[in-house]
């Protein structure tokens, strides 16, 4: 039951932390225009992309009808993305223990 628990943590915390990059670059995010932007862009996609995948594939699929196949596989990627996220502040947060 710990476990199920840390599993359930981990993946709430990634798409907690995957959904605050989100919404603060579409607050203060500008369209990269030099390398250093759009590394800066990968950098910040790299945490945010749970989100956004999450997202487009949502309204993707409420618009244009996709298959719930792909629906599935891009809620199934976003998930394992954002326990992977999770995971990594989890273990910031304890110290790497």
């Amino acid at each position: 039951m710990k476990d199920a628990l840390i599993v359930l943590f981990a993946l709430a915390s990634g798409l907690s932390a995957s959904g605050i990059v989100a919404n603060l670059y579409r607050i203060f995010g500008r369209k990269p225009e030099s390398l250093s932007a759009r590394a800066g862009y990968f950098a910040v996609m790299t945490v945010a992309g749970p989100s956004v995948l999450f997202d487009k594939s949502i309204r993707h699929w409420r618009t244009q009808g996709c298959s719930s196949l792909a629906l599935v596989i891009a809620v199934a990627v976003s998930g394992y993305w954002s326990f992977a996220i999770g995971l990594l502040v989890l273990s910031l947060r304890l110290g790497f223990h």
